[in-house]
């Protein structure tokens, strides 16, 4: 498997259908793969046998945020731990969900009379938090489903603007070492006691990504906030505008009203997962969105998207 260079950012969908897994889609699981690791949102049966087939390693995955309890979501949980034990795993897993997590994943990662030998660690989260990892923060907003329910938000920094290396030169900084520190937002010395700041040779400071996972929720306006200019949204889009009283009654959206917010928060991209086993294919899906909305994907499993570092 090829390595991710540090600026490569990948969506890998492992399950991006809902309710049970058919021959077509397994059920829910985004993969997020940065940096050499992995980090995995939400995990329903079958998962890892998803990751088997992709070219993900389940052994890179440090960190599992779950949206909710529903089976869709979490009952391949169990399976994957243990497999991660039977194969010498030795580094922590950390998983987040809502209110009850702690408790659930301690029935899941003993069932079977399992005793894991590799450290566990849960975590609640609550609407409003921001979780700080070494190059990049996950936002957690409370969503409607019916269930305590999470959307997560990843989020990275901001970047360094872009170095004007004639800019440095005239200002006498020799080549080397110094314009590595520079760009990484330094302050460097001179050799005659001068000090160059960043901002005297660096741009404007350029945006980090952003990529929004809704879990399963109705429309909610507080999404379009939370996904205000992501590069992607990864919303759920259960059902068609046709079946708009049934989303509302489940706790689930059309992927037009995915696309509404879509277009609200002026994202750049829209991926609509979460599709009901009733669509064989899923072309009046995509028509009711990108009437409202472009561009829009409907992923099969095992697609992925390679987000770009904006310029």
């Amino acid at each position: 498997m090829p390595k991710l260079n540090m600026s490569q950012l990948e969506l890998i969908f492992l399950g991006t259908g809902g309710s049970w897994p058919t021959v077509q889609r397994n059920v829910t699981s985004v993969a997020l793969k940065r940096e050499g690791s992995v980090l995995l949102f939400d995990c329903g049966e079958g998962t890892q046998r998803q990751i088997q087939k992709s070219l993900l390693s389940y052994m890179q995955i440090s960190h599992i945020f779950i949206s909710h309890f529903h089976g869709d979501h979490i009952l391949g949980l169990s399976g994957l731990l243990q497999t991660m034990q039977l194969n010498d795993r030795k580094n922590p897993v950390h998983i987040y969900g809502p209110a009850g997590m702690d408790e659930i994943s301690v029935k899941l990662v003993t069932l079977g009379y399992f005793k894991p030998v590799f450290p566990i660690f849960s975590h609640e989260v609550y609407d409003g938090d921001s979780l700080s990892f070494d190059s990049f923060s996950i936002d957690v907003l409370k969503t409607d489903h019916g269930v305590p329910s999470l959307a997560y938000r990843y989020r990275e920094p901001k970047r360094p603007g872009k170095f004007n290396k004639p800019k440095a030169v005239s200002l006498g900084i020799p080549e080397g070492p110094l314009f590595s520190q520079l760009q990484q937002g330094k302050t460097v010395s001179l050799a005659d006691g001068r000090k160059i700041l960043p901002k005297m040779v660096l741009g404007p400071a350029r945006p980090g990504r952003t990529i929004v996972i809704s879990g399963d929720t109705r429309p909610i306006d507080e999404m379009v906030s939370f996904s205000d200019h992501a590069d992607v949204l990864v919303h759920e889009a259960t059902f068609d505008e046709s079946l708009r009283d049934r989303a509302r009654n489940y706790g689930h959206s059309t992927a037009k009203q995915a696309a509404e917010i879509a277009s609200e928060a002026d994202v750049d991209r829209l991926v609509l997962t979460h599709i009901s086993p009733r669509y064989l294919k899923t072309h009046q899906l995509k028509k009711e969105a990108e009437e409202l909305f472009k561009p829009v994907m409907i992923p099969h499993d095992f697609d992925s998207l390679t987000v770009p570092l904006k310029k």
